[in-house]
C-alpha cells in the first residue's frame, strides 16, 4: 500500500485534469495538422511520374501560392474560434448562431472577391517566382482551377474554428481526413487513370475542397438542431452587429500579413546567398514546420479552453487552462530541441541527398535546436490571446517583431547565413518577449 501511494500521487500531479482535458482537445488537431503534409505528398509523387519534370514544378509553384493566400485569410479561423468559445462560455447560443452565420457570409464573400481578382493575382504572384515560362504557363492554369475552391476553403475555416470554439476538435479531424481521402483518390483516378497532368491534381483539389464543405455543413445542421436558442436576423444584417467580428478579423489579418512577410523577407535575403543555401535553409524550415504541428495543436486548444474561460469570466479555469497548455508545450518543444540535437544530421539526410545542400543544412543545424525553445512561447500566447479576443496586442506584436527584424538584418548581415538564422530567432523572441509582456500586464489588470 504504501508503495503504490507515491505513484498515484505521481500521476495526479503530471496529469491534472485540466491537463487531460487539454489533452482531449489538442490530440485531434495535431493529427490534422500531420495530415496537410502527407497530401502534399501524394500530389508530387503521382505528379512526379509523369513524362516532364516541368508538370511537378508547376504543382509546386500554385501550391506555393496558394498556400500564401489561403493562409493570408486564416483569421477567418482564428477569430470565430476565439469569439464563439466566449459565447459558448457565456451559455449565449443566439450569438453561437450569429457568429456562425456572420462568419460563412464573410467567407463567401471574400471567396467570390477572389474568384474576381484572382486571375491578376495569379499572374502576380507567379512573376515573383523563379521559373521557366512553360512551368509558369502550366502553373497559371492549375492556379486558375484550384481558385475556385476559393468559397468552400474559406466557408470551412469558419466551420472548423466554430467547432473548436464549441470543444469539439474531433470534427477538425474528421473533415480533414475526409478532405484528403477525396483528394487522393481523385489524384489517383484523375491523373494515372484518366491521362490528365497537374489539371488534373487541381481539379481533384477543387471537388475534395467543396465536399469538405458539404460535410462541414451537414454536421453544423446537426448541431444546431441540438442546440437552443434561435437565428436572428437582423443580427446577421444589422452593420453594427459586425463591429466585434470585423474589429477581431482585421487585427488578425495585419498580424497574418507582417508573419508572411517576415518568412517571404527570410526566403529572399537566404536566396542573395546562392542556391545551396537557399535549399538548405529551406530543408531547415521543414523542421520547423514539422514542430509547428505539436505547438499548433496545443496553441489552438488553449483557444478554446481560454475563450470559454473568458466568457465564463471564471479566472481560476483560465489559469489551469493556460497552465495545462504551458506544460504541453514546453515538453513538446524541448522534445523537438533534443531530437534536433541527437538526430538532425540523419533527418537531414532523408530530407536530401545533395551533398552540398547537407553539409551547409548541418552547419546551421544548432539554430533549429535553439528555435522550438524560443518558439514555443509565441505558440502558446498566440493561442491564449486569439481565446482572449485579445487581437490587437498580436497585431502590435507582429509589427514591432517584423520592424526588429528587418532593422537588425543590416547589422548582422556581415555574419552571413548565420546572422540571417540569428535575425530570424531574434525576431522570434521579440515576438514572445512582447506578447509575454502583454500578457503579465492583463493578467494583472485585466484577466483576474
Amino acid at each position: 500500500m504504501t508503495d503504490s501511494l507515491p505513484r498515484t500521487t505521481l500521476t495526479s500531479r503530471l496529469f491534472r485534469p485540466a491537463d487531460r482535458h487539454l489533452w482531449q482537445l489538442a490530440w485531434p488537431i495535431i493529427l490534422s495538422n500531420i495530415s496537410v503534409p502527407l497530401l502534399g505528398l501524394v500530389d508530387t509523387a503521382v505528379v512526379g511520374h509523369l513524362e516532364d519534370a516541368v508538370y511537378l514544378g508547376a504543382v509546386t509553384l500554385g501550391a506555393v501560392l496558394f498556400s500564401f493566400l489561403y493562409w493570408g485569410f486564416g483569421f477567418l479561423r482564428m477569430g470565430t474560434t476565439g469569439m464563439t468559445a466566449q459565447a459558448h462560455g457565456r451559455g449565449d447560443y443566439d450569438t453561437l448562431r450569429t457568429l456562425l452565420g456572420q462568419g460563412i457570409m464573410l467567407a463567401l464573400v471574400i471567396g467570390g472577391l477572389l474568384l474576381l481578382l484572382g486571375s491578376p493575382l495569379i499572374s502576380l504572384g507567379l512573376s515573383l517566382m523563379e521559373a521557366n515560362e512553360a512551368t509558369r504557363e502550366l502553373a497559371h492554369g492549375y492556379a486558375s482551377i484550384r481558385l475556385w475552391s476559393a468559397p468552400a476553403v474559406l466557408m470551412n475555416y469558419v466551420i472548423l474554428g466554430w467547432f473548436l470554439g464549441l470543444g469539439n476538435s474531433r470534427v477538425t479531424l474528421g473533415i480533414l481526413v475526409l478532405t484528403n481521402a477525396i483528394n487522393i483518390l481523385l489524384d489517383l483516378a484523375f491523373v494515372p487513370g484518366l491521362g490528365m497532368t497537374s489539371d488534373g491534381v487541381a481539379l481533384a483539389s477543387v471537388i475534395a475542397d467543396y465536399c469538405a464543405s458539404g460535410a462541414g455543413l451537414w454536421l453544423v445542421v446537426r448541431q444546431l438542431a441540438r442546440m437552443p436558442g434561435h437565428s436572428e436576423r437582423a443580427a446577421l444584417l444589422s452593420l453594427a452587429a459586425w463591429g466585434e467580428l470585423i474589429r477581431v478579423n482585421q487585427h488578425l489579418f495585419v498580424r497574418t500579413l507582417c508573419l508572411l512577410g517576415a518568412t517571404a523577407y527570410f526566403t529572399s535575403q537566404g536566396a542573395s546567398f546562392g542556391d545551396n543555401i537557399l535549399a538548405a535553409n529551406a530543408v531547415l524550415l521543414q523542421f520547423v514546420m514539422i514542430t509547428s504541428y505539436g505547438l499548433d495543436g496545443f496553441a489552438q486548444a488553449a483557444e478554446s479552453e481560454v475563450g470559454r474561460a473568458v466568457g465564463q469570466n471564471d479566472w481560476q479555469r483560465f489559469a489551469r487552462s493556460v497552465g495545462a497548455a504551458t506544460r504541453f508545450s514546453l515538453m513538446t518543444a524541448t522534445g523537438a530541441s533534443v531530437l534536433l540535437w541527437l538526430c538532425g544530421p540523419l533527418l537531414i539526410g532523408l530530407l536530401t541527398d545533395l551533398p552540398e545542400v547537407r553539409a551547409l543544412a548541418i552547419t546551421y543545424l544548432p539554430w533549429m535546436v535553439a528555435m522550438p525553445l524560443v518558439a514555443v512561447w509565441s505558440y502558446l500566447l498566440d493561442g491564449i490571446f486569439i481565446g482572449a479576443t485579445a487581437t490587437r496586442e498580436m497585431r502590435n506584436t507582429l509589427v514591432i517583431s517584423l520592424i526588429a527584424f528587418v532593422g537588425l538584418w543590416p547589422w548582422l548581415e556581415h555574419y552571413g547565413n548565420h546572422g540571417l538564422w540569428l535575425a530570424f530567432l531574434l525576431f522570434t523572441g521579440v515576438r514572445s518577449a512582447v506578447l509575454a509582456g502583454y500578457y503579465f500586464h492583463h493578467r494583472r489588470h485585466r484577466w483576474c
